[in-house]
């Protein structure tokens, strides 16, 4: 039986909404924004989450007693998790519709204060949404994995024929502006997505490799995640693009050309190639350069986006958006994930991490 040997995972992580507001210009003594997120699925359970996003660069999060997040997941945000705190939230409710978005909590912080979050959305247009993918990783201080916030049909939230309510024991805060209009329309810096996607590629790893079945005819292998198309290489079949099993929307990584099976890799010379990682197209793609490096019964593997997220939008205002905010494209550039894989006796062990360059 042929065994495919591969270093890679893609994690996703289950949502329903999220909705980011942010207040710098006018913070509290502890916070700068929220973001209230919705979960309706097997891995979180169901029920609403807000995080609060710290001066510090921390994040406190406040969940019902109905989910239960895994506070190592929380790493893609700035410093890292603060405080994980079940709450009894006197108030949760989040719509999106064409109008807009109405959103309405009210929950106590760490400190008993009283929040207070209310978005009433009702302008007479209907809303021009577009997909991107989010820097959520541009913050993350010690990232444990890529993370690739998806945000499908995701909108701001437009100035105009919306009442806007977010106070901090009984202070009411000023939200901060985008500060451009957007098709035309002013709009606030408070952004939102009915259908987000978390993605986590390659999480940090130590310890031995499983060693997948290879079907020759279908040129096929499966993990308990991912599907792995293979392709001839030089040295046997490689990898030339994962599919994720489980996404509710497209989510592959590709290689160009195929990744070659460490289990036939005899080579001792540096080799490298492409890769790009895409969900659905007008969410544009990731894409950089990987690297290996052989010797004796040791590989040094390197992915580095070194070409950032390449947008794919679909109007001019889009594309100014895009121009003028340069960490949407340029964040994933700090990123690298190194990996050392060493044979012992048939078996491999592997140790990698994510580091910010």
């Amino acid at each position: 039986m042929h065994k495919l040997l591969t270093p890679f995972q893609i994690r996703v992580d289950p949502m329903s909404k999220l909705l980011l507001i942010n207040f710098e210009k006018d913070p509290d003594k502890t916070y700068i924004g929220f973001e209230p997120q919705v979960f309706d699925d097997e891995v979180n359970g169901r029920g609403h989450l807000v995080i609060g996003w710290r001066r510090d660069g921390k994040v406190d999060v406040f969940h019902q007693v109905s989910l239960s997040p895994n506070p190592a997941k929380f790493d893609i945000a700035g410093g890292g998790i603060s405080t994980l705190r079940a709450t009894a939230f006197q108030q949760a409710d989040f719509i999106i519709s064409d109008r807009g978005v109405q959103i309405d909590y009210l929950f106590t912080d760490l400190e008993g204060r009283e929040i207070c979050l209310r978005i009433a959305e009702s302008h007479p247009k209907a809303r021009k949404p577009f997909d991107l993918l989010a820097p959520m990783g541009l913050a993350a201080e010690k990232p444990s994995a890529l993370p690739l916030v998806y945000l499908f049909d995701f909108y701001f939230v437009r100035r105009k024929y919306t009442d806007f309510h977010v106070s901090i024991n009984g202070r009411e805060h000023v939200p901060d502006l985008l500060p451009f209009p957007l098709d035309c329309v002013s709009m606030l810096f408070a952004r939102y997505s009915p259908r987000p996607q978390v993605v986590m590629i390659n999480p940090a790893f130590s310890g031995t490799l499983s060693l997948l079945d290879i079907n020759q005819t279908a040129r096929k292998s499966s993990s308990k995640d991912e599907t792995f198309v293979l392709a001839e290489t030089p040295g046997g079949l490689g990898i030339k693009t994962i599919k994720h099993k489980h996404s509710p929307l497209p989510l592959e990584m590709q290689f160009d050309p195929p990744f070659p099976n460490l289990m036939g890799y005899l080579e001792e010379v540096s080799t490298e190639g492409r890769f790009r990682i895409c969900s659905k197209a007008s969410a544009g793609e990731v894409g950089g350069i990987y690297t290996i490096k052989k010797e004796r019964n040791k590989f040094n593997l390197v992915l580095e986006p070194s070409l950032g997220w390449i947008p794919k939008p679909d109007r001019w205002t889009l594309r100014l958006l895009f121009a003028l905010a340069k960490p949407f494209r340029q964040w994933p550039k700090s990123y690298r994930w190194e990996a050392e894989v060493i044979e012992t006796d048939g078996e491999f062990f592997m140790d990698s991490c994510w580091i910010r360059i």
